[in-house]
């Protein structure tokens, strides 16, 4: 009788047990363990799923909006652009040539002369107006601007802490920049010039030149090419007293605050001469970098502080100037000679803010 009741028992004990661990493959074939890219056990389906999203655009890792970089240029490319946002925030800008949207783009006729043909992404400005300002060929794009922004180097015995120097920038690309000095000629047909020809400056103004015309200027701003400081009245600024030179640099600091809504973050001294004290000055005043030059556009062409031609990075000097300045031809015609020469010489025009 114990052999008869102990093994049904048994048997029992036996099934129950098969109907457990059916039980444990059928929950376990929901999310199967397919192991780990890591060597460890992964986590089911629907959660490795979920680890592996990214993270949601309106909740950046970092806790604060990704940092967006002005276009390189400015001009009918770039519609919509209003100049600099306030607090950082830049609009969208069309791709680069080189990007994926950007190489569907049909090919437009190549430089004269080199056989070459450029994507319609590669170019800058209206379609047709370069002819309508006397050029060859419009404007190529600059390249894309460095992810990290390159060193500057001090100059001479320039002590630590004070803004640093700049004629060049340190760059191997085949792009130089153009700055615009004081504001004496205030041309109408320059701002249709800009435009159309997408063209990317940096404008160093003076007050007393300018008086009551920013919204001139403010024009050109909304292009996308920055407002920054050149003292309030052009004086050369090497020699004279600390408060003498912080009165002139903050002054023009807080005029161009006052108009423009943006505290300028480059500075050039007028005629390019300064003292240490002027460096202190500048950089009291919220000034990051000393901008100079190393070839200027003159009546007729560019003269050069070294050599006979540009080489990469080179920052350009011009001046907004007009007839009675330039043996009577225009600030469009000024200009047009200038893009004119950088073309000729292989080179292409960057956004200064880019680099420094």
């Amino acid at each position: 009788m114990m052999i008869k009741t102990g093994f049904p028992r048994c048997l029992v004990l036996v099934g129950a047990a098969a109907v457990l661990t059916a039980c444990g493959s059928l929950g376990a074939a929901t999310e199967p363990h397919t192991g780990s890219r890591h060597g460890a056990p992964m986590p089911p389906a629907s959660l490795a799923s979920r680890l592996d999203d990214p993270p949601s655009p309106s909740q950046p890792p970092s806790g604060r909006e990704p940092e967006r970089r002005p276009p390189a240029s400015s001009g009918p490319g770039y519609e919509g652009y209003e100049g600099e946002a306030r607090d950082g925030a830049f609009p969208d800008v069309p791709p680069r040539s080189g990007d994926a949207s950007a190489s569907a783009a049909p090919p437009a006729a190549g430089p004269s002369g080199t056989g070459s043909a450029l994507p319609r992404s590669a170019l800058v400005g209206a379609s047709d107006a370069y002819r309508r300002w006397g050029l060859d060929r419009p404007l190529e794009r600059p390249p894309a601007p460095p992810a990290v922004k390159p060193a500057l180097g001090r100059s001479g015995p320039q002590a630590w802490g004070l803004p640093p120097i700049v004629r060049q920038v340190p760059t191997d690309q085949r792009v130089v920049f153009v700055t615009i000095d004081d504001g004496i000629e205030k041309d109408p047909r320059f701002v249709e010039q800009a435009r159309e020809l997408g063209l990317p400056f940096t404008a160093f103004l003076t007050d007393n030149v300018i008086g009551d015309h920013y919204d001139y200027f403010d024009q050109l701003r909304r292009l996308g090419n920055p407002m920054e400081n050149h003292t309030l009245t052009h004086p050369s600024l090497a020699g004279m007293a600390y408060d003498d030179q912080v009165r002139e640099i903050c002054g023009q600091r807080d005029i161009l605050w006052n108009r423009f809504g943006q505290q300028p973050r480059l500075f050039r001294p007028p005629f390019g001469e300064y003292d240490e004290t002027t460096l202190r000055a500048a950089g009291f005043c919220g000034a990051q970098t000393v901008v100079l030059w190393r070839a200027e556009m003159e009546t007729h062409g560019l003269a050069y502080r070294s050599g006979d031609h540009l080489l990469p990075g080179d920052i350009i000097l011009a001046h907004f100037r007009g007839p009675e300045q330039l043996e009577g031809q225009s600030m469009t015609d000024m200009i047009t000679g200038l893009v004119r020469a950088i073309q000729a010489q292989g080179f292409t025009i960057g956004r200064l803010e880019d680099y420094v």
